[in-house]
């Protein structure tokens, strides 16, 4: 995979094109960008979304280390060259990929008509589930792997979840020379979880729109801590709890999410 510092290595992007609101999509660790192609669906008839496949995931290129002011820096160079060039845009995050908002809103201001944050805060959290997971897929023997099938009965011991693996397995791509291969850079992420879980030191704030801030019930990403960290950066935060919602509250709970983001959306355009 190309190395973002490499003059031609790129943030691969994709537009769903709509109405005339804009919004930006960043999705979380091991993620990519058409996670969120329901979200960007549902909101079509008035909007166009931006899918982005961050830094060292999906068809973008890699760093050789991983850095949130690196990675958000990244991003709004490509949103200055393409997608924001002319207007500023609704940027939406989830866990990672709302700390590279975060980011962006703080160092790129003039990127940003509307802040949207899921299920994540600037403080740290916990590396315990992501090491078992990411050490699970770097353990698995991709010479011996025959079919996503084959691999999906090969981690069920160790991830039980078939929504997890699944989630997980969408990374996993053939290589027409090599077999299967990983897509994301996962040595380099495993590597570096104690930074993603953690929040670098800025002096910035960013009071310019107020940021919704949206919570699963069920997830014990934000708490009290995180709601001091979270408003002490951004103190116009208004926070949206979703019912029956773990982490992954655009994937758990499509419709309220859609219609709480829809509804903010629409202020910051009216």
């Amino acid at each position: 995979m190309m190395n973002c510092s490499d003059p031609a290595g790129r943030i691969h992007t994709e537009v769903l094109e709509g109405g005339p609101r804009r919004v930006v999509f960043m999705h979380g660790l091991m993620g990519r960008g058409k996670n969120f192609t329901t979200i960007a669906k549902g909101l079509q008839k008035t909007t166009t979304s931006l899918l982005v496949d961050l830094p060292n995931h999906g068809a973008s290129c890699w760093t050789d280390d991983f850095d949130y002011l690196e990675i958000a820096d990244l991003v709004a160079e490509e949103l200055h060259r393409d997608f924001c060039k002319d207007e500023p845009a609704v940027v939406l995050g989830h866990s990672m990929g709302g700390k590279v908002a975060m980011l962006l809103a703080l160092r790129h201001p003039e990127l940003i008509a509307g802040l949207i944050i899921e299920d994540i805060s600037p403080a740290q959290s916990s590396t315990s589930e992501f090491e078992h997971l990411l050490g699970t897929l770097q353990k698995l023997d991709l010479s011996q792997v025959t079919s996503r099938r084959d691999a999906h009965a090969k981690l069920k011991t160790d991830i039980n979840n078939t929504a997890v693996r699944g989630f997980l397995l969408q990374n996993l791509i053939r290589d027409e020379h090599h077999g299967f291969t990983w897509q994301p850079n996962l040595q380099m992420l495993y590597d570096n979880l104690p930074t993603i879980v953690d929040f670098p030191h800025v002096d910035q704030r960013y009071d310019d729109h107020p940021v919704l801030w949206i919570k699963g019930a069920n997830s014990d990403y934000i708490n009290a801590e995180s709601t001091v960290a979270m408003r002490k950066l951004f103190p116009s935060t208004r926070k949206i709890q979703i019912r029956n919602a773990g982490h992954w509250v655009h994937s758990e709970q499509t419709q309220p999410f859609l219609q709480t983001i829809d509804y903010y959306i629409a202020g910051r355009y009216s």
